[in-house]
Parts: C-alpha cells; structure tokens; sequence
C-alpha cells in the first residue's frame, strides 16, 4: 500500500503549509535530509491550540493535539519533496516539546500521538528516533510542539 493510499485509508486530507510565523523556513534540505521547523498544536480554525497538560489539558486531549501536528508535519514534507511522499526514504527523529506542568511526566505518550500515526502512514520508513520534553512554555500558548527530521531520495 503507498503512502498517499494508507492516507486515503485513514481519511487524511494533507494541506498546504502554513506561512511561518517569524523569521524562519517551513523547512530545510541539505543532501538527502529534510528538517521540518517545529509545528505547532492548531485547533480546527487554525488557531492555536492553548492549555498546558498536567494543569487543563489530558494526556488524550495532547495525544490528539500531536497527532494532528503529524498530519501538518507531513503536509509541510510533501511540499518539501516537490509535492511526492514516495521519496521518503526514512522519517528519522521527532523532537517533542509538551507544554506541561512540572510534576506532568507523560510526554512520551503524549507524543505517541504522532509518532503511532507517523509510523501507520509510512510503514517500516516511519519507525524513528524521539525526544520528549516537558517544557514551561510553547509559542502562542500552544499545548505541543513537534519537529521532525527525514531522509528523502
């Protein structure tokens, strides 16, 4: 099954990338690496998705927060890769920063949120390296953040 039919599968509709919000890039490559800023949690509308897990948001409510940053990290790839996610030879990191309050530890389940479906949607190339980090602040409030790393053809 190719990568555009398990989206299909899974009802995934992949959008365009959002317009970064300071001075930055969406995305880099250098050699066969692409490195995707980190995209944060949005709500339906766009808007940010604020609270801080641990004090107003649950585990589940930041699993699904992560889980859709995966489906905006893998919009901003296609875009990377000219519009063809079949280049994707290996998604090799995620680097998870949580919103959370000090005595919050499961940011590791937090962020398995995207890191389950990253690796539906890619199969085998979407097993990766992580890091989850419970952090005092997001930009905008937002309840997640999530940067990935990929290694293309």
């Amino acid at each position: 099954m190719t990568v555009y039919q398990k989206l299909e599968e899974l009802n995934i509709t992949l959008k365009a990338p959002a317009a970064p919000a300071a001075a930055y890039v969406m995305y880099v490559q250098t050699g066969n690496l692409i490195f995707i800023s980190g995209h944060i949690a949005k709500n339906a509308d766009g808007s940010p998705n604020v609270g801080q897990l641990g004090k107003n948001k649950t585990t589940a409510e930041g699993q699904a927060a992560a889980r859709a940053i995966a489906i905006d990290l893998i919009g901003t790839l296609q875009e990377a890769c000219g519009g063809d996610l079949t280049r994707v030879k290996r998604v090799v990191k995620l680097m998870s920063l949580v919103n959370s309050t000090p005595d919050f530890t499961e940011q590791h389940l937090v962020t398995n949120g995207a890191s389950e479906l990253i690796g539906k949607v890619f199969g085998d190339a979407g097993k990766h390296a992580r890091s989850a980090f419970g952090v005092a602040q997001v930009p905008l409030g937002a309840c997640v953040e999530i940067e990935m790393i990929v290694e293309v053809a």
